[in-house]
């Protein structure tokens, strides 16, 4: 399932430029709905949500919802509620005594939230089903169930493309490609908001090498500060600390301690992205730990938000370009504040712990810069 997954992405353009297109398009919608606040402060979370969502949904189901959309609403709240749901403590005795799942309220929600999740899901994929063309493959799900036919009409059973694996995986990529890139676009314009003078080299930098035209990916390589800015939001934030399960394909014995076979397996993102022997400031929001001394952009092997190895995070291409073209389309045309009467030193970095770390409810203005 993942290698299918992973192939049929890239064939929809994941990372390439028919999704930059979709991104740039997004982009648009985004930056009209925080002009819409005219300068006053808000909450940007929802709306980064939804923007993120949209281009997963797009890849996945071939369909962009409006902002207003009450159905489009709840499916990205209650997916959300459920990644809050999914780190509580009480989510986490449930991961050791399943017993317990039934007398637990947290856990009763998330199976309430999956349940309606995967109704809903289950709609789109009955309306894509009924119109399919074998001629014309308009996203992910239609290649699933092409895939599919062609396996039925072949007669090969006991196959891994049923409907149920579909529902599950259309799920995991709407949920994975909407939550960890909006936290992470939060966390940067907190940052910018944090740290003015940080704000204020990415946006000198974006004025001298491009203007007012739209940024492309192709532009990376000249935003050598914007970039490293990027990559040091992604590191300090550590939205994944724990990263997610994995398990032993072998024995294994690692660093003196033997590992069975089937042993689960967490992986501590943390450790390596706030090394003290692999960084220079660890603790400390610092972008120049992605330049050298010429002020030119490096690569860290410390670097790793999105985990490392053979289950490394599928939509990586597509969460580093949405990232690039979201943060600074955004940095062009506005300039990020603490609300009135609050000052930088009072913007709040405490996480708020779930299955991904969130910045802490907060307001930030969005001040035009034209």
């Amino acid at each position: 399932m993942r290698r299918f997954a992973l192939s049929t992405l890239r064939d929809f353009g994941m990372g390439k430029s028919l999704t930059e297109e979709r991104i740039i398009e997004e982009c648009h919608h985004l930056i009209k709905s925080f002009e819409q606040n005219e300068g006053k402060a808000f909450n940007n979370s929802q709306t980064l949500t939804y923007a993120a969502s949209n281009i997963i949904s797009g890849i996945v189901s071939g369909r962009r919802f409006e902002y207003t959309d009450p159905v489009f609403q709840v499916m990205v709240e209650r997916d959300r509620e459920l990644i809050h749901l999914m780190g509580s403590a009480s989510a986490q005795i449930y991961n050791m005594l399943p017993w317990l799942g039934p007398f637990i309220k947290n856990w009763r929600a998330m199976m309430k939230n999956v349940e309606e999740n995967k109704g809903e899901f289950k709609r789109i994929i009955a309306d894509l089903k009924e119109s399919l063309n074998p001629e014309m493959c308009r996203c992910f799900i239609d290649a699933f169930l092409m895939h599919k036919l062609k396996l039925e009409e072949s007669e090969i059973k006991d196959s891994q493309y049923h409907e149920e694996n579909l529902v599950n995986i259309v799920m995991q990529l709407f949920a994975a490609g909407t939550d960890t890139t909006a936290n992470t676009l939060q966390w940067s314009l907190l940052y910018m908001a944090k740290y003015p003078h940080v704000q204020d080299q990415v946006q000198e930098e974006l004025i001298r090498v491009i203007g007012s035209r739209q940024v492309r990916v192709e532009d990376r390589k000249y935003l050598p500060y914007t970039d490293a800015v990027i990559h040091e939001a992604q590191r300090f934030a550590n939205i994944g600390p724990m990263a997610i399960p994995h398990r032993t394909s072998q024995d294994v014995t690692f660093q003196g301690y033997f590992i069975k076979k089937g042993t689960s397996v967490l992986v501590l993102l943390s450790s390596v992205l706030f090394d003290e022997s692999e960084w220079e400031s660890p603790h400390t929001f610092n972008p120049s730990h992605f330049l050298d001394k010429e002020g030119r952009f490096i690569r860290r092997d410390a670097f790793l938000p999105f985990s490392a190895g053979r289950r490394v995070c599928l939509g990586e291409s597509l969460a580093r370009m949405e990232l690039f073209l979201f943060f600074t389309s955004l940095l062009q045309r506005f300039r990020f504040t603490a609300p009135p009467g609050v000052t930088e030193d009072e913007l709040d970095l405490t996480p708020v712990a779930g299955l991904i770390f969130s910045p802490p409810p907060h307001e930030l203005c969005a001040v035009s810069r034209h």
